[in-house]
Formats: structure tokens, C-alpha cells, sequence
């Protein structure tokens, strides 16, 4: 059967390789070759060389994507976001933050194209303003018929649910008062997808390569009514099915085995009503400067509907705020994991018209 050279690799008319490899694979299978012990000791002293913090740390990822066998070095050496407090690989983004700290992130507003933009915040101040961040994910707003959708994409420039970088969307009703949260990934082995209909094929595989695509629902948010227009700020409710605190970093690269943690629910902290300033206070703690109905701290309750659900009135799980006309800051720690954080926080954009 003749045969055609195509990049240094003779193939035959019906596509299957005969002899021969491209430059590209023969380089690749020549990194391949190393022992891993050599390869997780330059994995390690990259990281160890200024790679702790962004933007150095992309030395990290690029050791990382060298090839498999230094992806199973780095996942070896690179301790996950919850023990390290660093977000590393995409994988990162759909774990749960640190227990004792909370990762500090802002958002970009793009009201000319209801466009948002998640950042890791790179400096350790009270000030975004200037801090230019280490994007993390984005998320575009659609009207569909009388809901509303978020799709949020690894990709700042392609917000579409069909393409690759797709991990999931935001889903309200027609007041905007009640959220549904999809992860393009199962939160636990044996979920199943929502039969929610969608015009736009599935294509996540960014996160975990190696797990089917779809919508799965992992969490609630609703908006209490205000339909007496009584004065005070919103009222939240969320429930979440966080993420597993003891997976395994290694499954965030090949995916074994994902261990349902129950119910997590979450209750916006009451601020209380400062006299002199006639407003509502909550104390932010410098992060928030600009005084507005968005603005909140979510903190656990224990809840009768799920039992298994914990309460911690004083640790402030997630927090959102106002500093800037289109910025805002956003922290979260465990059991939250920064995909959760962020379509919390788009639940606040947008006119609420029975609460307020």
C-alpha cells in the first residue's frame, strides 16, 4: 500500500502510522525517559525557586505540561489548594479553598457585554485597584426565554457552553430571586446530570480530562422576598454540595474515585445597624469600601432539612463586596471551592425586584 510522509512519520492512505515518529513525539518521548525521581526533584526546585506565587508559579504549570509522566511528577510534588493555599492547575478551581485563611480573589464587571471576570488577587493588601491578578475563570449573561444564564468558561475569550474550557453555569428564575448552580463535572461517583435542556453540545475538559461532561446541579441559592419593600439588606440562603477535603491531589489529574461530603448550608451574616452612619455594617475588614446592597458575608447554619449540615455562626466562609464601580473583592476558604465562590457572588448582580 503506498505510503505518505506527513511530519517526518510515514502513514498510510487510511490514516494508521507505519514507521517512523515526527520530531515532536521523539522530543516528547526523550523528556518521557527521565527517571521520575530526577523529574520530581527539578519539579521541586522550580516550585522552590520563586515559583510559589503567581506570575512565577506558571513555571510550575509548565514543567506540568511537559508530558504524562511529568504531570504524575508535579501532582506528586505540588500539594493540593487545601494543604498549600495555592492555586496551581485548573483542577484547583474546583477543590475547596484552606481551612485557616481565605484566598483572597476580585471580580471585573463588563456591563457593556454582561461580561465577569474572576481574578486571584496578587498582592497582600487591601487594595485591588491597582493589582492586575491571575485570571482564573469568566462568565458571560444570556436571556433565555424567562431565565437568566450564566456560563462561565476557563477561557476569557470563548463563553460559550460547546467549547472545551466550559466548567459549568449559573440558572435563575424570571425575578431573579432563585439560582440553580451546574458543574460540567459529577461532584461524586454514581451523580447523575440534569435533564435540563440546552441547545449547545458539552465539551468540558479542561478540569478532569478523564470524567464525562454535563450538567450537574450542586447547589441552590435563593433570595428571601421583600415584597413589603421593609427596609434592611438581602437575605441569602445557599445550599451547596461542596467539594471532598480528602480526595487526593493525584485524582485531580487521573479521576478515581470522588467521595459524595454531604450538604453544606450557607446563611448571609446579619449586619447590624450602625446609627450614626444610618446604614447597614458588617465588618469587612478593609476589603470592602464602597457601601451597597450587594455586599455580604456568608457564614455556615445548621439547617433541619439536612441533617448531616454544621453551623459556625462566627467563621465567615465566603465574602463579597463593592470597592470600585466595576470591581469587586471576593474571598473564600473551605469547604467553597472557587467555582462555588463565583456564582455565589454572580447571584448578587442583576436588580432583584422582589427584594428590594
Amino acid at each position: 500500500m503506498a505510503a505518505l510522509l506527513v511530519s517526518g512519520e510515514a502513514v498510510r492512505r487510511d490514516g494508521v502510522a507505519e514507521v517512523g515518529a515526527g520530531p515532536e513525539e521523539e522530543e516528547e518521548d526523550r523528556w518521557a525517559r527521565l527517571l521520575p525521581e530526577l523529574v520530581a526533584e527539578v519539579v521541586r526546585r522550580v516550585e522552590a525557586s520563586g515559583g510559589e506565587r503567581w506570575p512565577a508559579r506558571k513555571d510550575v504549570v509548565s514543567c506540568a505540561s511537559v508530558c504524562r509522566r511529568w504531570r504524575e511528577a508535579a501532582a506528586t510534588v505540588v500539594r493540593p489548594l487545601p494543604e498549600s493555599g495555592k492555586i496551581t492547575f485548573p483542577a484547583s478551581l474546583k477543590q475547596p479553598g484552606p481551612k485557616d485563611f481565605p484566598i483572597q480573589c476580585f471580580i471585573k464587571r463588563n456591563k457593556n457585554n454582561s461580561t465577569f471576570y474572576l481574578y486571584l488577587g496578587l498582592r497582600n493588601n487591601l487594595t485591588v485597584a491597582t493589582d492586575k491578578g491571575k485570571f482564573l475563570m469568566a462568565a458571560k449573561r444570556f436571556r433565555r426565554g424567562a431565565h437568566t444564564e450564566y456560563i462561565i468558561s476557563l477561557d476569557a475569550d470563548d463563553l460559550s457552553q460547546g467549547n472545551k474550557a466550559y466548567v459549568g453555569k449559573l440558572r435563575s428564575d424570571f425575578w431573579g430571586t432563585n439560582f440553580k448552580i451546574y458543574d460540567s463535572q459529577p461532584p461524586y461517583d454514581g451523580a447523575k446530570a440534569s435533564s435540563i435542556r440546552s441547545i449547545w453540545r458539552f465539551g468540558s475538559r479542561r478540569i478532569s480530562p478523564q470524567v464525562s461532561s454535563g450538567n450537574f446541579d450542586v447547589g441552590q441559592i435563593s433570595y428571601k422576598y421583600n415584597l413589603l419593600k421593609s427596609r434592611g439588606p438581602r437575605r441569602m440562603l445557599c445550599t451547596m454540595e461542596c467539594p471532598s477535603v480528602q480526595g487526593t491531589w493525584e485524582n485531580s489529574f487521573k479521576v478515581k474515585s470522588l467521595r459524595r461530603t454531604g450538604t453544606t448550608v450557607l446563611r448571609n451574616k446579619a449586619p447590624r445597624w450602625h446609627e450614626h452612619l444610618q446604614c447597614w455594617c458588617l465588618n469587612f475588614h478593609g476589603r470592602v469600601t464602597v457601601a451597597s446592597v450587594k455586599n455580604f458575608q456568608l457564614v455556615a447554619t445548621a439547617d433541619s432539612g439536612h441533617p448531616d449540615s454544621a453551623g459556625d455562626e462566627e467563621t465567615v466562609l465566603l465574602q463579597f463586596g463593592k470597592v470600585d464601580c466595576d470591581i469587586f473583592t471576593m474571598d473564600y476558604r473551605q469547604p467553597l471551592s472557587a467555582f462555588q465562590a463565583f456564582t455565589i457572588c454572580l447571584t448578587s448582580f442583576g436588580t432583584k425586584l422582589a427584594c428590594e
